[in-house]
């Protein structure tokens, strides 16, 4: 279990990227092999030219090569591979070059749509950019004119990869050895989008035109009762609803079904793009303004202006037969068209606490 945020404000702490552990655990059990050297520390170069040590748990000879692995540290970041034993298994072979492999915890691409081809480990060009760098720095440092085959481990990464959006975007069998930078931003949520870009380039591979981008579990659930769509069609966007709006631009399709808690939706509608609380407010004096566009009285305003919570104040709403819900969707539709490109069919609906749907906007074409 992660330690408790500290009560006092203080800087947060970078972490490394699964991809900056396998740089460091591949290159120590390669100089094992070639150099003779244990070490229980390694000094690796980061993409951007940083110099880092990065601390061994162990580096050792096994029975047809070397192995070394490491703690990965996230620093502040919350990242579901905190703390996980990253390690690499490193043979040296005639063929000449780097030839990865996905050892126990580390998935396989099972769908098209993603960076690296169907069959591949999942290890990201980067990191494999990355320890082909290494890894040939150190051959010519020791004369040595043969390949490296290098299977890439995560102790647990199976579990951990149910927490992740791997198994929807077909990665299999563990989690991605991921990072462009090699350093892990806290907060910087860039895994995160990435995850949602991915997600919507596999989902358009293996054909699938209409797509649902959900805030989370419950909204996830409606739009599977409504349209039965595959898993694959659902985006798991959480908070980052920009990054399902911006990405079509690119990748296109015909129709974005879009899923939210009301509260989340009543955001979109007031023109945010990252739905956290950190970023942005529900509004209810907006809230109750619509609510009067509706008809709703000068009294029931001020109750909804003076509720507790969105979902409160939308309650008091529908009980006065107020479909505040259908507005705040059309608002919400009205901002995100602003976003999506025209071909792109877009529709909203927003959710209880229950789960049950309490407001829809769909265009008419």
């Amino acid at each position: 279990m992660r330690d408790e945020t500290a009560e006092k404000p203080a800087p947060l702490r970078s972490g490394y990227t699964t991809g900056s552990c396998a740089t460091a655990t591949s290159l120590a059990a390669a100089r094992l092999l070639l150099a003779g050297a244990a070490m229980d520390a390694v000094e690796i170069c980061l993409p951007k030219g940083q110099q880092v040590l990065m601390r061994l748990e162990f580096c050792r000879l096994s029975e047809d090569g070397a192995e070394a692995g490491t703690l990965k540290d996230a620093g502040d970041d919350p990242d579901v591979t905190h703390g996980a034993l990253i390690y690499s298994q490193v043979r040296l072979v005639a063929k000449p070059g780097v030839h990865f492999r996905a050892g126990p915890g580390v998935g396989t691409v099972t769908k098209p749509g993603l960076v690296l081809a169907v069959g591949e480990p999942a290890i990201n060009p980067v990191p494999r950019q990355m320890m082909t760098a290494h890894l040939t720095r150190l051959a010519a440092e020791q004369g040595y004119v043969g390949g490296f085959e290098v299977t890439v481990c995560v102790q647990g990464g199976e579990a951990l990869a149910l927490k992740t959006m791997n198994p929807r975007l077909g990665i299999l069998g563990g989690i991605s050895i991921l990072g462009t930078t090699g350093i892990v931003r806290p907060f910087s949520c860039s895994a995160y989008i990435a995850s949602i870009h991915q997600g919507i380039d596999v989902a358009r591979a293996n054909g699938f035109t209409h797509l649902a981008a959900c805030t989370g579990n419950a909204s996830e659930d409606a739009m599977r009762q409504r349209y039965h769509m595959d898993d694959t069609a659902l985006i798991e966007m959480g908070d980052f609803v920009g990054a399902v709006l911006k990405h079509l631009r690119k990748a296109p399709v015909d129709k974005l079904s879009l899923c939210g808690g009301f509260g989340k939706i009543s955001k979109l509608a007031a023109g945010h793009l990252d739905l956290h609380s950190r970023s942005s407010s529900i509004d209810l004096s907006q809230l109750a303004a619509w609510a009067g566009e509706l008809g709703a009285s000068a009294e029931l305003q001020r109750s909804m202006r003076e509720a507790n919570t969105s979902q409160q104040a939308q309650a008091l709403a529908s009980k006065a037969g107020i479909r505040l819900g259908d507005a705040v969707c059309a608002h919400a539709l009205a901002f995100a068209r602003s976003i999506v490109p025209v071909q792109v069919a877009l529709e909203v609906f927003a959710i209880d606490r229950q789960g049950n749907i309490v407001g829809e906007a769909v265009e008419t074409r």
